[in-house]
């Protein structure tokens, strides 16, 4: 299907006033807030609290009856699919299948078909912003057994200011634009009224952002060429403004034709003191998830995920389980969701413990996408209480900076630009398979290939953490396979913390609780 021509116009149906701006979405009125907020679960991924409540129109059921039998049923067993199993691509959602192969705990090994292709999950999406992995090119990811990315992730709101969606719609799509013949996943722009704060508006109708690459001149409130105050509307017009709507948001992601799409939601820093807003931009993310599937012109090929949202609130009845008894409501329309709203500077504490509470309640045969999390020890930690996929700028941004991530103690990184490095000829990480081991680039001759800003060498450290994550993905899969996940986590661990009493550092509290969450025990034999 091909991408549509103009965004679509905004149906005042599903604008709210503002003095409704805080009010229960009416939809979710005849919710029992008492009970968890679950659905399509599977042994073994019953509910936290033990009971499991499961049809999709229990939230809708005036009496209650049905939710209360529901969160009295036993969780039937979760069907597991063969490997190599071909999808069939059926309706309600014609470009995604779910297989899932085999649990180790709550950790599962999976392949999410999409139309370019099987992507093997646990999986880390590297992040190719404007569609470019910088220092590398799709030759050097595909044509590499140490990389081999299935999927990767671009950023709408950056690929719609430069080069702009309508000229890479008119090159055939985003794939053709960059020569990759595999999967694309595009955020929605939403995380941008967190990074770009200083530069957005948020309203109802939308987030305005500011050009950050016009002048000063072009704004909005600067004199224009007759010598008058620009308005917003002309700011908007020239280009200086963009509008960022639902419709807009679906109407670029349409045009650049990423297997999976991102709805846009309304995010708030999760470090942010203000209750009154998450509350606003919880019930805002549901009305502006509909605007979504009303915008959307090829559900055929391409796949929408809604995004959780609701700030750090993982109280029974609180702002995660209103954002996710809104999604349980339109569960039918959804080929797998995103747990958004967090590696914003939360406390590690709450940050686990909001997985935990999404993954518990979303479905267990549809994909579970967790936004902007990259650091291996969160993969790993994450994985364990059934995360499926991942993104994150932190392998490849690293790289620039001369930070390569290795095996050992935490925080599991080596500084190629440290003294320490300009005498050492060993190279990176005994065994890897990137471009710069396994082309017998010490240390050494990257630390000083980097002190001279040479960009060969942020190209190979680039494809050594890539290749690192890649690796790391692999053993989550293959443990998985064994039913030995708790076995590898606890490796892992011990391998990054030592302990002080052998010279390194304790397990940090919350990795301990997390996995004691996943029913991984740390405990030594």
């Amino acid at each position: 299907m091909s991408a549509p021509v103009e965004p679509t116009e905004t149906n005042p149906a599903f604008i709210a006033k503002e003095e409704d701006f805080t009010k229960l979405p009416s939809e979710l009125s005849h919710v029992d807030w008492t009970k968890p907020i679950a659905w399509g679960k599977h042994e073994p991924y019953p509910p936290s609290s033990g009971n499991y409540a499961d049809p999709i129109n229990t939230a809708t059921d005036a009496d209650g009856d049905k939710q209360a039998a529901a969160a009295t049923a036993v969780a039937p067993p979760l069907p597991l699919t063969p490997e190599g199993t071909a999808p069939s691509f059926k309706p309600p959602h014609q470009a995604l299948e779910f297989h899932v192969h085999a649990t180790s705990g709550r950790a599962r090994y999976t392949t999410v078909h999409l139309p370019h292709g099987p992507v093997a999950t646990p999986v880390f999406m590297p992040v190719g912003t404007k569609g470019t992995l910088k220092g590398l090119s799709p030759m050097d990811i595909t044509n590499s057994d140490a990389l081999n990315n299935q999927i990767i992730l671009a950023n709408t709101y950056h690929l719609a200011l430069q080069p702009g969606t309508e000229l890479i719609r008119d090159a055939g799509g985003l794939h053709n634009f960059m020569n990759w013949d595999r999967n694309i996943l595009t955020d929605s722009g939403g995380f941008q009224m967190v990074s770009l704060l200083k530069l957005a508006e948020i309203t109802e109708e939308g987030v305005t952002f500011e050009n950050p690459f016009l002048s000063a001149n072009d704004k909005e409130g600067e004199t224009n060429t007759s010598n008058t105050k620009r308005t917003r509307q002309e700011a908007t017009e020239s280009g200086s403004r963009m509008l960022l709507r639902p419709e807009d948001s679906i109407y670029h992601q349409n045009n650049i034709g990423s297997d999976i799409i991102m709805a846009l939601d309304d995010v708030v820093s999760s470090v942010a003191d203000d209750k009154t807003r998450f509350e606003i931009a919880t019930y805002r993310t549901l009305r502006w998830l509909d605007r979504c599937h009303a915008a959307h012109r090829r559900p055929q090929d391409q796949n929408l995920f809604p995004i959780v949202q609701g700030g750090l609130d993982v109280s029974r009845g609180g702002l995660r389980d209103v954002c996710l008894a809104g999604f349980r409501i339109r569960d039918e329309k959804a080929p797998g969701y995103a747990i958004g709203g967090l590696a914003g500077g939360e406390s590690k504490d709450d940050f686990w413990r909001v997985v935990d509470h999404c993954c518990r309640a979303l479905p267990d045969t549809k994909p579970r996408y967790l936004m902007g999390v990259g650091y291996p020890l969160d993969l790993v930690v994450c994985t364990g209480l059934g995360v499926d996929m991942y993104d994150c700028v932190y392998p490849t941004r690293t790289a620039r900076f001369g930070v390569a991530l290795i095996d050992g103690e935490a925080p599991g990184t080596l500084r190629l630009k440290s003294h320490a490095c300009s005498e050492d000829y060993r190279v990176i990480m005994h065994g890897c398979k990137c471009m710069a081991c396994a082309g017998a680039y010490s240390r050494s001759r990257l630390h000083a290939m980097l002190k001279n800003d040479n960009p060969l060498a942020v190209s190979l450290v680039t494809h050594h953490n890539l290749a690192y994550m890649m690796a790391l993905n692999k053993k989550m899969r293959d443990a998985i396979k064994n039913n030995a996940y708790g076995d590898f986590a606890r490796s892992f661990v011990r391998d990054q913390y030592r302990g002080k009493e052998n010279g390194g550092q304790d397990v940090p509290k919350w990795v301990k609780d997390a996995l004691t969450a996943a029913e991984i025990s740390l405990h030594i034999p």
